[in-house]
């Protein structure tokens, strides 16, 4: 079983789109901050990332010239 399953995280954004792109900016945060970071992740970037929008903790705002 894949969690969070693909209908949780979509009922939390628009288009299956949005949350590709949501998950990888997210991701790329969390890689980033890793290595400031004294302890490791103990999962990797994007399961971190998508577990994060399941529960609301990652939102985003759609502008005019893309997702911000």
């Amino acid at each position: 079983m894949i969690y969070p399953s693909i209908d949780d995280l979509l009922s939390r954004v628009d288009s299956r789109y949005s949350l590709v792109i949501l998950a990888a900016k997210r991701a790329r945060q969390l890689r980033e901050m890793q290595g400031s970071m004294e302890e490791g992740l103990t999962l990797k970037e994007v399961s971190a990332a998508l577990e994060e929008i399941a529960k609301g903790h990652v939102t985003f705002e759609r502008t005019k010239d893309g997702i911000k």
